[in-house]
């Protein structure tokens, strides 16, 4: 089933609602959910090699202690966190400034990500290696995320519950 961005996320808590909470696909809502957003993106960071491995060590922390409160949609958007920082160090490393997409976001569909009718910008000739250390740790990170069996677990069980 796909993200629901209809809803007020101004004012849900997904740890008291997780019955609203989608897994969508790929990072869909990392910037959105919270207390979960705001608990997880101040150890975001993916600058270089040392500041993506300690980043995404205290994501892991913070995944880690989701599962074992069997929290899935936390444990989820710790994953969609590690997601992000590999794919957003990847774009920082083949598009100087982080700018992949020429022109602005539609106004339909601000908070999604993608192209949305807009051409791609030129990859710079010398991707940043700072930035792809960063990506590769984060990549690393998200897949083990992505098999670990708690994880896998309570992704099933959450959508059995929900059908999300």
């Amino acid at each position: 089933m796909p993200f629901d961005y209809t809803l007020d996320f101004r004012t849900i808590n997904f740890r008291e609602h997780p019955e609203l909470y989608r897994v969508g696909r790929g990072e869909q809502g990392v910037l959105l959910v919270q207390p979960y957003k705001g608990e997880i993106l101040p150890h975001w960071r993916f600058k270089d090699a040392a500041v993506a491995t300690e980043s995404s060590a205290a994501i892991w922390q913070l995944f880690e202690a989701y599962l074992a409160a069997e929290d899935f949609v936390g444990a989820d958007m710790a994953r969609k966190f590690m997601q992000m920082g590999f794919t957003r160090a990847r774009r920082y490393a083949n598009h100087r400034g982080g700018k992949k997409y020429d022109g602005p976001v539609p106004a339909d569909k601000k908070g999604q990500s993608g192209a949305h009718g807009r051409a791609e910008l030129p990859r710079t000739d010398q991707p940043d290696p700072d930035k792809i250390a960063a990506a590769e740790i984060f990549g690393r990170k998200w897949d083990e995320a992505k098999a670990h069996p708690d994880y896998v677990r309570q992704k099933e069980a959450f959508i059995a519950k929900y059908g999300k």
